[in-house]
């Protein structure tokens, strides 16, 4: 009778201990909105070594959206419906896990190439791409701009180290 009380109770222990450590991983493998919308984003590549101001960022935002407009008033509607498909193809993959890329996996030209640009809408985008790029560097300070070169001159050493970006 003893050992049937005796075994029960550690059956009892060893199935609060496991059903407590599920929840707790529960817990901590998928946080609530709350704390998503709480947690600051992380900002990528070397930008975020230049502490940017939010007014920064804003201008920066506005820029590269204006700059988007700009693109696809050079795509054709068939263009245009191709980068779609594409773009949403890579939502799917994400979305299902496969969007990761490996170290050392290049990142795809975003969908540019299958579109069959012609050399006029190449020489567009290369000027609204020019464009672009002078009016983000103007948002800079000049200790930023100095502290992005530094990192650009770096760039080549840190990818060979294996630590792209």
């Amino acid at each position: 009778m003893k050992l049937k009380a005796l075994s029960l109770v550690a059956g009892a222990i060893s199935l609060t201990l496991s059903a407590t450590s599920f929840a707790v991983h529960a817990q901590t493998a998928s946080p609530s909105p709350v704390l998503l919308a709480q947690t600051p984003q992380r900002q990528k590549g070397p930008w975020k070594d230049l502490n940017l101001t939010d007014a920064q960022k804003t201008q920066i935002q506005t820029i590269r959206r204006d700059s988007r407009t700009k693109f696809e008033a050079v795509l054709t509607p068939e263009q245009k419906a191709k980068l779609e498909a594409a773009k949403q193809a890579r939502q799917a993959q994400r979305q299902a896990g496969q969007g990761q890329r490996q170290p050392g996996q290049r990142r795809g030209k975003g969908g540019f190439a299958d579109l069959n640009l012609t050399e006029a809408q190449k020489t567009q985008m290369r000027q609204i791409r020019e464009s672009e790029k002078q009016q983000i560097q103007a948002v800079f300070t000049p200790e930023q701009r100095q502290k992005l070169e530094q990192l650009r001159q770096n760039a080549p050493s840190r990818r060979q180290q294996g630590n792209p970006q």
